[in-house]
Protein backbone atom coordinates (compact mmCIF):
# COMPACT_ATOMS: atom_id res chain seq x y z
CA UNK A 1 0.00 0.00 0.00
CA UNK A 2 0.86 3.55 -0.83
CA UNK A 3 1.94 5.67 2.10
CA UNK A 4 0.54 9.38 1.84
CA UNK A 5 4.46 10.75 2.30
CA UNK A 6 5.81 8.47 -1.06
CA UNK A 7 2.92 9.86 -2.90
CA UNK A 8 3.32 13.55 -2.40
CA UNK A 9 7.60 13.15 -2.40
CA UNK A 10 6.56 11.23 -6.21
CA UNK A 11 4.37 14.57 -6.84
CA UNK A 12 7.25 17.11 -6.09
CA UNK A 13 9.76 14.98 -8.03
CA UNK A 14 7.38 14.85 -10.69
CA UNK A 15 6.06 18.06 -10.88
CA UNK A 16 9.51 20.09 -10.57
CA UNK A 17 10.92 17.73 -13.33
CA UNK A 18 7.64 18.98 -15.85
CA UNK A 19 8.68 22.87 -14.78
CA UNK A 20 12.17 22.70 -16.00
CA UNK A 21 11.43 20.39 -19.02
CA UNK A 22 13.35 16.80 -17.98
CA UNK A 23 12.25 14.16 -19.18
CA UNK A 24 11.82 10.73 -17.00
CA UNK A 25 15.00 9.21 -19.12
CA UNK A 26 17.10 12.56 -18.93
CA UNK A 27 16.40 12.14 -14.65
CA UNK A 28 17.14 8.59 -14.58
CA UNK A 29 20.20 9.94 -16.44
CA UNK A 30 21.67 12.40 -14.11
CA UNK A 31 20.38 10.31 -11.07
CA UNK A 32 22.61 7.10 -12.80
CA UNK A 33 19.25 4.86 -12.17
CA UNK A 34 16.61 3.66 -14.94
CA UNK A 35 13.90 5.49 -16.03
CA UNK A 36 11.61 2.76 -15.04
CA UNK A 37 12.60 3.90 -11.17
CA UNK A 38 11.76 7.23 -11.68
CA UNK A 39 8.39 6.19 -12.82
CA UNK A 40 8.06 3.92 -9.73
CA UNK A 41 9.48 6.97 -7.58
CA UNK A 42 6.61 9.42 -8.83
CA UNK A 43 3.50 7.12 -8.40
CA UNK A 44 4.74 6.32 -4.62
CA UNK A 45 4.48 2.73 -5.62
CA UNK A 46 8.52 3.07 -4.28
CA UNK A 47 9.68 4.80 -1.63
CA UNK A 48 13.20 7.13 -2.28
CA UNK A 49 15.86 6.76 -0.01
CA UNK A 50 17.32 9.63 1.76
CA UNK A 51 20.39 9.33 -0.66
CA UNK A 52 18.50 8.97 -3.75
CA UNK A 53 16.00 11.93 -2.89
CA UNK A 54 19.26 14.50 -2.21
CA UNK A 55 21.08 13.30 -5.99
CA UNK A 56 17.64 13.78 -7.28
CA UNK A 57 17.19 17.52 -5.56
CA UNK A 58 20.58 17.64 -6.85
CA UNK A 59 19.63 16.95 -10.87
CA UNK A 60 16.39 19.04 -10.36
CA UNK A 61 18.66 22.03 -8.45
CA UNK A 62 16.09 22.17 -5.64
CA UNK A 63 16.97 21.27 -2.11
CA UNK A 64 15.66 18.08 -0.38
CA UNK A 65 13.22 19.82 1.77
CA UNK A 66 11.28 20.87 -1.58
CA UNK A 67 9.85 17.29 -1.74
CA UNK A 68 8.25 17.54 1.82
CA UNK A 69 6.69 21.28 0.98
CA UNK A 70 2.92 21.23 1.69
CA UNK A 71 3.20 17.94 3.32
CA UNK A 72 0.91 18.06 6.60
CA UNK A 73 1.54 16.18 9.55
CA UNK A 74 -2.16 14.07 9.09
CA UNK A 75 -2.66 14.78 5.74
CA UNK A 76 -1.57 15.46 2.00
CA UNK A 77 -2.24 19.23 0.28
CA UNK A 78 -4.18 17.60 -2.39
CA UNK A 79 -4.71 20.98 -4.12
CA UNK A 80 -1.50 21.61 -5.40
CA UNK A 81 -1.26 18.05 -6.79
CA UNK A 82 -4.36 18.32 -8.77
CA UNK A 83 -3.98 21.85 -10.04
CA UNK A 84 -0.40 20.71 -11.62
CA UNK A 85 -1.57 17.28 -12.06
CA UNK A 86 -3.76 19.36 -15.29
CA UNK A 87 -1.04 19.68 -18.37
CA UNK A 88 -2.73 22.83 -19.11
CA UNK A 89 -2.06 24.20 -16.15
CA UNK A 90 1.29 23.17 -16.29
CA UNK A 91 2.16 25.08 -19.43
CA UNK A 92 0.67 28.24 -18.22
CA UNK A 93 3.32 27.93 -15.25
CA UNK A 94 5.86 27.36 -18.05
CA UNK A 95 4.89 30.24 -19.88
CA UNK A 96 4.40 32.51 -17.32
CA UNK A 97 8.11 31.58 -15.50
CA UNK A 98 9.29 32.64 -19.38
CA UNK A 99 8.13 35.89 -19.05
CA UNK A 100 10.45 38.88 -17.80
CA UNK A 101 10.10 39.65 -14.03
CA UNK A 102 8.56 42.76 -15.02
CA UNK A 103 5.81 42.06 -16.86
CA UNK A 104 5.00 38.56 -15.02
CA UNK A 105 4.71 41.04 -12.13
CA UNK A 106 1.93 42.92 -13.59
CA UNK A 107 0.25 39.91 -15.24
CA UNK A 108 0.11 38.27 -11.72
CA UNK A 109 -2.01 41.55 -10.91
CA UNK A 110 -3.95 41.07 -13.35
CA UNK A 111 -4.68 37.32 -13.14
CA UNK A 112 -5.46 38.60 -8.78
CA UNK A 113 -8.03 41.28 -9.71
CA UNK A 114 -9.62 39.33 -12.28
CA UNK A 115 -10.09 36.48 -10.06
CA UNK A 116 -11.58 38.57 -7.36
CA UNK A 117 -14.31 39.88 -9.80
CA UNK A 118 -15.80 36.44 -11.01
Amino acid sequence: MKHSVDVHVGKRIRHRRWMIGVTQQQLADKVGIKFQQIQKYETGMNRVSASRLWDIGHALDVPVNFFFEGLHENAMAEVEGDILADKEALQLVRAYYSIPEAQRRQIFELARVLSNVA
